[in-house]
């Protein structure tokens, strides 16, 4: 259903649509999402099978890196730590299809597995492009941010990070502060970043028919394919040339989220 009629676009493009609009409602403001159906089929099936089954809700950003991306859709807080994993199905193909510049969304997927995303995305907070185009044969851009939702995204990278363990190892918090954390406070549904859900408010054939996308130009230019080589999750290895931080961030780090628990 979620297939949608082609419209022709310029930059020798494959036609798309500028379709499904999704709203993630955040503690923090509202950001509304074009999705492209039609240049990424298969990932954003894949987004939105999870969005349909709920996975989505009360999600936290468990990693913020300003000036580079903030990334979700990993971990539930469901009123008590540690914070729930969100259960995963079947690896997406990877469709990198589209650049990754400043205002989209992209698929987060294991390091060197192209074809590893499941339900973690990152908005890209500047322009990724250099790096993430090429890295682990590219990262699959899926949609863009609309309107007033990329200042949204900024204040939410503004916030104070803090290292709560595993993949939160820079996680922004709200009215908390390096004393609560140095005092072993445990953070709570006051402080994350919380999605209280994403939701579908317009499926129309087509809903942005000016939005043109910017298509990835790097990727076919880059021999090695962007292979992010041999980073794991503790963010260890060689650069692909957007720096160490930009290197490892994507890996969608699957090791559980190490929390303290509350002291009884």
């Amino acid at each position: 259903m979620f297939r949608k009629l082609l419209i022709s676009l310029a930059l020798a493009l494959p036609c798309v649509s500028q379709a499904t609009v999704v709203e993630f409602r955040t503690v923090m403001g509202d950001v509304q999402v074009n999705l492209f159906d039609e240049t990424t089929p298969e990932t954003v099936q894949n987004f939105l099978d999870y969005v349909n089954s709920g996975a989505y809700a009360n999600n936290i950003i468990h990693r913020s890196e300003p000036g580079f991306v903030i990334q979700g859709g990993g971990f539930q807080y469901n009123d008590v730590l540690p914070l729930d994993a969100v259960p995963t199905g079947t690896p997406v193909v990877n469709e990198p299809a589209l650049s990754n510049v400043a205002g989209t969304i992209a698929m987060a997927k294991l390091s060197g597995d192209p074809n590893s995303a499941t339900s973690q995305w990152f908005f890209n907070m500047a322009n990724n492009s250099a790096n993430l185009d090429v890295q682990n044969s590219g990262f699959t851009v899926f949609g863009q941010v609309l309107g007033d939702g990329f200042e949204v995204l900024q204040a939410i990278e503004a916030l104070p990070r803090f290292n709560l363990g595993g993949a939160a190892g820079s996680a922004p918090l709200r009215d908390y502060t390096a004393t609560d954390a140095s005092n072993s406070v445990e953070p709570n549904g006051d402080n994350f970043v919380i999605i209280n859900d994403i939701v579908v408010i317009d499926d129309a054939t087509v809903t942005n028919p000016d939005l043109v996308p910017v298509p990835n130009t790097l990727l076919n230019n880059n021999d090695s394919g962007g292979s992010s080589g041999d980073s794991d999750s503790s963010g260890s290895g060689g650069s692909s040339g957007g720096g160490s931080t930009s290197h490892w961030l994507l890996a969608m780090l699957v090791l559980p989220v190490l929390l303290r628990r509350r002291k009884q």
